[in-house]
């Protein structure tokens, strides 16, 4: 099964993460993910950038209103992801207790990522994605 944890952080967290030596947050985040690469369990991990250079396209009118980060209002970001294959949501879990990422204002949200299985495979659009995926050596 494949888990997505989520890294979030508070914009206090965030703050406060910049006091950090950043060479010794590569090297310990670093170690985390050859952990997790020796063990057979990462499919991908990235971090995202600042959310002051993103966007947000509000769907809750039309047409869409697409405003600038960042963003009032925000309790928590997400600053990256993992993508991992495990055997159950219980392992995704004591995956996440081990992340680096630890302090006040940090957590990490778990998702299963559904599968196109879980889909009505008779569903044309679905039929495409498949072929799609098929196609680009994704199934």
């Amino acid at each position: 099964m494949k888990f997505m944890l989520i890294m979030r952080a508070t914009d206090e967290a965030f703050a406060g993460a910049e006091d950090f030596d950043f060479n010794e947050m590569l090297a310990t985040v670093g170690k985390f993910n050859e952990e997790m690469i020796q063990a057979g369990v990462l499919l991908s991990a990235e971090g995202l950038d600042d959310a002051s250079q993103g966007v947000v396209v509000d769907h809750s009118v039309e047409p869409p209103v697409v405003t600038d980060g960042p963003y009032g209002e925000t309790k928590e970001l997400f600053g990256g992801f993992y993508i991992l294959n495990v055997a159950s949501k219980e392992e995704a879990v004591e995956w996440a207790k081990r992340a680096p990422m630890a302090g006040p204002g940090f957590k990490t949200e778990i998702r299963r990522v559904t599968t196109i299985d879980e889909f009505p495979q008779d569903n044309e659009w679905i039929k495409k994605e498949r072929e799609w995926r098929e196609a680009t050596g994704q199934l």
